[in-house]
């Protein structure tokens, strides 16, 4: 997926990533701004946990929401 339309799908998929992470702040949404390594260093940091248990988190989301990926940097 390149970057305009990873962009894009994030100013819709951004609600989504909030009601599933709800401590994430809206700062933290910026930030992220739908790349797969930053959701998961806030997902960790935010909801304390272990790198393992928010991949499975975010593949889980991903499987829910086909029409967005994170980008992987």
């Amino acid at each position: 997926m390149n970057q305009d339309r990873i962009e894009g799908n994030w100013k819709q998929v951004k609600g989504k990533v909030k009601e599933q992470w709800g401590k994430l702040t809206d700062d933290d949404l910026d930030v992220i701004a739908g790349k797969r390594d930053q959701l998961l260093g806030r997902i960790q940091q935010r909801h304390g946990l272990a790198k393992e248990d928010a991949e499975r988190e975010v593949e889980t989301f991903e499987r829910r929401n086909p029409d967005f990926h994170f980008e992987k940097s």
